[in-house]
C-alpha cells in the first residue's frame, strides 16, 4: 500500500484522507439508536485506536466541531508521536457565538478554523458576493495564526465566495452518490468541486452509512479534484485500512482487490470465484 498524497492548503499539509469524528460523538444522520450506540461505544481509548491506525496509513489529519473530548485524546497521541492536523468548524448559533468558537479553536491548536454551515449558509448572499460578517471573521481567524476556511451545505457558497476575493482558503461540502444533504444534482456538486480554484474537504462521501466503501468512495474520488481531499468517518481501525485501500486504488483507475462481504445468499456467487482458480 502506497502513502496518500497530501495537498497544501496556505501551508498546512492535509492528506488526501482526513478523519472524520461524526462517530466517535454519536451523530450518525440515521437514528437515535445509533446515535446512541455510537456514544457508548466510542471510549477515548477507542477512539484514539482509531486515530493511531489512521495515522500509521498516512491520513494526517481529522476535522471536528470544537469537541473539548478531543484534546487530552489529541495530546496523548501527540506525545506518542502521533500529530494530527486539527480542521475545526465552530459555530451553531449567532456571530458572537461563532467569535467564541474560533477563540476556542486557536487556543487548542487547531489548524484550519472554518466557521459551520449554521453561520455559512444562513448569512451567504449570493446577488452580491457577500457572506454576512466574514470579512471581520477571517480577520480574527487570521490573528488566531489559524487558515481560515468555510462549512457549507450550499455549493453555491463556493461559486460565490471564489468570486469575492475574500480570504478563504478552503472548504468543506458534502458529496455522495445519492445527493444525502444537497438538493442540487450530484453532478452539479461535481461541478463545483472541479471548477473552484481552492481545495474542497469532500464530507458524508458513504452518505452517513447508506452507501457501501465500494461503490461510494471511487464516485467520489472520480468527481472531485486531486487535490480535494475525503472525510471518512470510521469506526474501527480495519474500517480504516478497508477505506485507505479502496481510495488508493480509485486513484489508480482500479478496482480494489478487497473481498466482498459474504453470507449464505452469496454461496453460488462465491462458487464462481473457485471455478475459475
Amino acid at each position: 500500500m502506497t502513502g496518500l498524497p497530501v495537498t497544501e492548503i496556505d501551508g498546512v499539509p492535509v492528506s488526501k484522507i482526513i478523519c472524520g469524528t461524526n462517530p466517535f460523538f454519536g451523530y450518525s444522520h440515521f437514528t437515535r439508536a445509533r446515535d446512541m450506540w455510537l456514544r457508548r461505544y466510542f471510549t477515548d481509548s477507542r477512539i484514539a485506536k482509531v486515530l493511531s491506525k489512521a495515522f500509521s496509513l498516512g491520513i494526517n489529519a481529522l476535522i471536528s466541531a470544537p469537541e473539548p473530548r478531543l484534546v487530552p485524546i489529541l495530546s496523548e497521541l501527540r506525545r506518542k508521536g502521533v500529530s494530527m492536523q486539527w480542521i475545526c468548524t465552530p459555530g451553531g448559533g449567532p456571530i458572537k457565538g461563532l467569535e467564541e468558537g474560533i477563540r476556542w479553536c486557536a487556543e487548542n491548536e487547531v489548524a484550519i478554523c472554518m466557521p459551520h454551515q449554521s453561520y455559512t449558509d444562513n448569512n451567504l448572499v449570493p446577488a452580491r458576493n457577500d457572506l454576512i460578517g466574514y470579512r471581520k471573521i477571517s480577520k480574527m481567524i487570521r490573528e488566531y495564526g489559524m487558515v481560515p476556511g468555510l462549512s457549507t451545505h450550499r455549493p453555491e457558497t463556493i461559486v460565490t465566495m471564489d468570486k469575492s476575493g475574500m480570504d478563504v482558503q478552503t472548504y468543506v461540502l458534502p458529496f455522495n452518490s445519492i445527493g444525502f444533504l444537497s438538493y442540487v444534482e450530484v453532478e452539479w456538486v461535481s461541478q463545483v468541486f472541479r471548477r473552484s480554484r481552492r481545495p474542497i474537504v469532500a464530507i458524508k462521501p458513504l452518505a452517513a452509512g447508506r452507501i457501501t466503501p465500494q461503490v461510494g468512495l471511487p464516485f467520489v474520488v472520480r468527481g472531485i479534484k486531486e487535490e480535494d481531499p475525503i472525510a471518512i468517518g470510521f469506526c474501527s481501525p480495519l474500517e480504516v485500512e478497508e477505506d485507505v485501500e479502496i481510495v488508493l486504488s480509485a486513484m489508480k483507475g482500479q478496482p480494489s482487490e478487497l473481498e466482498l462481504t459474504t453470507s449464505r445468499s452469496k454461496s453460488v456467487l462465491e462458487g464462481q470465484k473457485d471455478r475459475h482458480e
